[in-house]
């Protein structure tokens, strides 16, 4: 089957969800590092033009961007991204980890409570396009199950860690009525860039409908503080410019849940 790779994202992305202690997850960690540092082959197109409405990287060419903060829920970071969100009066979305959300509840209940969107993004980190599609669906509902026992709702958008991707697995994300969204525009903010280097990255490519990729949890020692520096910057130069910020149920014109 094809694999699509559309991530620039961290090979250190699967330590996102661990502390020191997290010993459930830790012997995946380091075979998901060395599997995301190999290329893979990929067949973006075929499949973008295959499953067009279960798949997606970016939405309708309007004025419109999503912001999404992947691998929190994360008590160093994600309480700082909301602030600034809080603060700018921006609805974004967040694709959590299970194994995180399950260790962090409240602050899984705080996204939701102050309006944010939460997405799927599986339990454990790893790299689906090395996974067979019972051990995707293992990650997917176990996270799912996590979310709604947390907030009431099961997610309806899912983003596999670094962009990965089988087609088996897309043809299960469709049959059960979910959409897989992955992104446009990377912020690259888990190389612990600095606001301007984020700033440059994220207005230098985003447009009508971008999807922009940023991160509101991280591995032990990772600094995030380039994006929670260069939020404000960012949605400030693109409404100037005419852009309005919505979450991935409005632009993408689906439901929140399912």
């Amino acid at each position: 089957m094809p694999i699509v790779s559309a991530s620039s994202e961290t090979p250190y992305a699967a330590a996102a969800a661990l502390q020191p202690n997290d010993k459930e997850a830790s012997a995946t960690a380091a075979a998901q590092i060395e599997a995301n540092a190999k290329p893979k082959p990929a067949d973006l197109g075929e499949l973008q033009r295959k499953y067009s409405e279960t798949f997606k990287f970016h939405g309708p060419k309007v004025k419109q961007v999503a912001l999404t903060f992947d691998d929190g829920p994360d008590p160093r970071f994600t309480p700082q991204v909301l602030d600034v969100l809080q603060r700018e009066g921006v609805k974004a979305t967040f694709f959590v980890l299970g194994n995180r959300a399950k260790k962090f509840p409240a602050l899984v209940k705080r996204i939701h409570h102050e309006g944010h969107l939460i997405g799927n993004h599986s339990f454990s980190h790893p790299n689906f396009g090395k996974r067979s599609l019972k051990q995707f669906q293992t990650e997917i509902l176990r996270t799912e199950k996590i979310i709604k026992q947390t907030v009431g709702y099961r997610p309806k958008l899912i983003r596999p860690p670094y962009g990965e991707i089988r087609e088996t697995q897309i043809q299960w994300v469709k049959k059960n009525g979910c959409t897989i969204v992955n992104w446009n525009v990377d912020s690259l903010d888990w190389k612990g860039l600095d606001k301007a280097k984020v700033e440059a990255n994220v207005l230098g490519a985003a447009g009508p409908g971008s999807i922009v990729l940023f991160h509101a949890g991280g591995g032990v020692g990772s600094n995030l503080n380039g994006t929670i520096q260069a939020l404000p910057d960012i949605i400030q130069t693109m409404r100037a410019k005419g852009y309005q910020f919505v979450d991935l149920a409005e632009l993408l014109h689906t439901v929140k849940y399912r």
